[in-house]
């Protein structure tokens, strides 16, 4: 899959936006997206502005404890994963939660922290860096290549 391009979140006024453009230009092309940024750097953020575009009526919070968030889509149905690693130590866990049987269920995985999780990606995983810039401005890059490691 050949695919690098970024977007800008300028302000939070701009989530929603960004997600209606995430959701045309992106979630075609992939079902398991992969978020690699720093600690308060919006992930969360970004994943409920993108599930509410996708039609999520559910409270959307960060699975810190349950580590993975059901949620459906209407009037869609779609099932949309969201998963938060931050807590896994080993792969044994991860495998021992059925991470497996949910990244290869065709639903939509969106999953912070994913270090982990990195052996049972799919070929197909896209991986969206967001980082802060100098003027508070928020980049999320989207990337098809190069693993959690880099």
């Amino acid at each position: 899959m050949d695919l690098d391009t970024s977007y800008l979140l300028p302000s939070p006024d701009a989530l929603g936006d960004v997600a209606d453009r995430f959701i045309r230009e992106v979630l075609p092309q992939s079902r398991v997206f992969a978020f690699l940024a720093p600690m308060g750097t919006g992930k969360t953020t970004f994943i409920k502005a993108l599930c509410e575009r996708l039609g999520v009526k559910d409270v959307i919070n960060s699975p810190t404890f349950s580590i993975i968030n059901e949620y459906q889509a209407e009037p869609s149905g779609q099932v949309i994963y969201h998963f938060d690693c931050y807590r896994l130590e080993r792969l044994e866990d991860a495998l021992n939660l059925g991470a497996d049987d949910y990244l290869q269920s065709g639903a939509i995985c969106l999953i912070e922290w994913p270090e982990v999780l990195e052996p049972l990606l799919p070929e197909d995983t896209l991986y969206i860096e967001l980082r802060e810039l100098a003027d508070g401005t928020r980049e999320l890059r989207i990337r098809a290549e190069g693993g959690v490691g880099r």
